[in-house]
């Protein structure tokens, strides 16, 4: 099927054998276990149809001859058989239930991977509630799909293909009866099951629209109350609701369809039959043993087909949701990676912009034939109003977006051709909203660098002139956060963020707004702890405080994706009207 414009505007086509080629190469390093369910149901299903020609033996050879011994020699075999039916069904049901559960971790593991290589500019564009229902709710559904439906279904296909055989042997001529009655099984199928497709695919995109609600109000619960949009949100999500539950019903409604035309049809085939066995039987064409055989292998044929036309709505849901994870995992980064290690480096590198042309989109272009040289070491304060593009530098330089013109140069080396993990590990980056994990202090500060000890995580804190705060914490370094960091104050997760950065101990150093978040008397202290932490290291700072501004070598002043100035703060109060307003207002945009 077609893909929506969803995810970045990639257009391209997955099949319903793409999504077997998939869970083929999913089920592949499990071959053994594939094979053991395989053979538990062959088993298991020949078992079942030995069970008819156990009754056949107890009518005719026990019942109807009033043998005794042959009697109890033929309950003897319903008995073993019914065992070793019960024994298969037992592996069958185990190994084809781990499998799901086993193809469900690793498509969650895959798809989670394949998340984290995506560019912001994918996550900018797709809701995360979606994203998240494609994570949880598709991959529980193939999972019971690959565990309990897809087990059913060929248990099922077997049953009826060997009842079938049978059957031919004991009566040529009922069989042919029941064959008649195939195709009025078959159109159904044809006709409903697209159907039942198509509405379990729209199911699922309503629930997902559900869960992009959920994600969002919950995330901006206090913005949610404090506007008064409680009743709102909620008209809004009853109507997703509605919606997602008028897509089910619609899906329901032609999977009940489908169920109960082919359970008329069996229904009305095994009556039939019935009706011509027992006129066979009267007339000596066959016995009663041999009717009562092919009563139960026609009964077993007709659960079978209503059992496959039950579960085929599940597998029917599995295709949608495997259509929707391998739409999610064929999208790919924009921003090809190259192919060239850089070693660590040991001095602070030369960082160029050189004639870059950049746009989100292709008709607004931010940066036109856009030059900036940072020296090595050099510490430079971008200023400008906001739009000027003085974020989307930052964003350049990590290679998270694609330039369309130009070249970006770590020393002489274009980041274009670097491998993105050994780029972004000569950068330190301390955001404009600091990012907070839901998990302990030490752990988020050592975010920054995983391998760092305890004590180290300590000095970094100090250095941010975040250990007094930490310390005072229920559980200090080991205080859980929570989601977000919602047990911190602004300037506290601020202060995070920079010791983060203090640990990470890179050559380059990213400082977004970095101290915007902070009262004036943290704001001294972390003023004086930058000026340290920048001594070695080639930086750009984006401020709002002009002390902040004012510690750098150099200020360039943006405006409209340009370099409109540059010098010192002394130069450009003079020079510059547009930052002689900035500076007398005392905050930077």
């Amino acid at each position: 099927m077609a893909l929506s414009n969803d995810f970045g505007g990639k257009i391209s086509l997955i099949l319903t054998k793409d999504v077997l080629q998939w869970l083929a190469q999913l089920l592949r390093p499990y071959k053994l276990k594939v094979v053991c369910a395989i053979t538990a149901l062959a088993v298991a299903a020949a078992a079942w149809l030995l069970l008819g020609q156990g009754i056949k033996l107890t009518v005719d050879e026990g019942l109807s001859a009033g043998n005794i011994n042959r009697l109890d020699a033929a309950i003897g075999w319903v008995i073993l058989f019914a065992v070793v039916g019960c024994l298969a069904t037992y592996f069958r049901f185990y190994l084809m239930t781990w499998l799901g559960e086993r193809i469900s971790a690793d498509i969650r593991i895959q798809v989670y991977h394949h998340l984290l290589t995506l560019t912001p500019g994918f996550f900018a564009e797709t809701r995360t509630g979606e994203v998240i229902s494609r994570f949880t709710n598709d991959t529980s559904v193939i999972q019971t799909v690959v565990g309990m439906s897809l087990s059913m279904a060929l248990r099922s296909l077997v049953g009826f293909v060997g009842a079938l055989v049978l059957m031919t042997f004991t009566s040529p001529m009922l069989t042919l009866c029941v064959l008649v009655a195939v195709p009025f099984i078959l159109v159904p199928l044809k006709l409903i099951a697209p159907k039942i497709r198509h509405y379990s695919r729209l199911s699922q995109d309503r629930i997902a629209d559900m869960g992009s609600q959920i994600d969002e109000t919950l995330h901006e619960i206090m913005v949610v109350q404090a506007f008064n949009a409680v009743s709102g949100e909620q008209q809004k999500f009853t109507q997703k609701v509605s919606s997602a539950l008028q897509a089910a019903a619609t899906r329901i409604h032609y999977r009940s369809l489908l169920i109960g035309v082919i359970m008329l049809v069996s229904m009305l085939s095994v009556i039939g039959i019935g009706w011509l066995g027992i006129r066979q039987v009267m007339s000596g064409e066959i016995s009663a043993g041999q009717l009562s055989a092919f009563l139960f292998y026609a009964v077993l044929a007709g659960s079978s087909i209503a059992t496959i036309s039950e579960v085929l709505g599940d597998i029917q849901r599995g295709v949608g949701a495997s259509e929707r994870l391998l739409e999610l995992l064929a999208t790919t980064a924009s921003n090809n990676a190259g192919q060239v290690e850089l070693p660590a480096l040991d001095a602070p590198p030369q960082i160029s912009f050189e004639q870059v042309t950049f746009g989100y989109t292709e008709h607004a272009t931010l940066f036109d034939n856009f030059s900036l040289q940072i020296k090595p070491g050099e510490c430079v304060a971008l200023v400008g109003p906001s739009g000027a593009g003085k974020s989307s530098l930052f964003q350049l330089l990590q290679h998270f977006y694609p330039i369309q013109g130009g070249a970006i140069k770590l020393n002489d080396g274009p980041v274009t051709e670097l491998t993105l993990d050994s780029l972004r590990q000569q950068i330190a980056l301390v955001p404009q909203e600091p990012v907070i994990f839901a998990s302990t202090v030490i752990e988020n500060i050592r975010y920054g660098r995983p391998t760092a000890s305890e004590a180290e995580v300590i000095e970094a804190a100090k250095q941010a002139f975040a250990d007094d705060f930490i310390n005072e914490l229920s559980d200090g370094y080991h205080t859980q956060l929570g989601e977000r960091g919602v047990k911190l104050s602004g300037g506290q997760r601020q202060r995070i963020a920079i010791a983060r950065a203090f640990l990470a101990n890179r050559p380059v150093l990213l400082l977004d707004e970095a101290t915007s978040a902070l009262d004036a008397v943290s704001e001294h202290k972390v003023q004086q702890a930058l000026k340290y932490l920048i001594k070695g290291r080639t930086t750009l700072v984006i401020a709002h405080r002009l002390a902040t501004v004012q510690m750098c070598d150099r200020i360039v002043v943006m405006d409209n994706g340009t370099v409109r100035a540059s010098g010192k703060h002394e130069e450009l109060i003079k020079s510059d009207t547009l930052y002689k307003e900035y500076a007398e207002l005392q905050l930077i945009p």
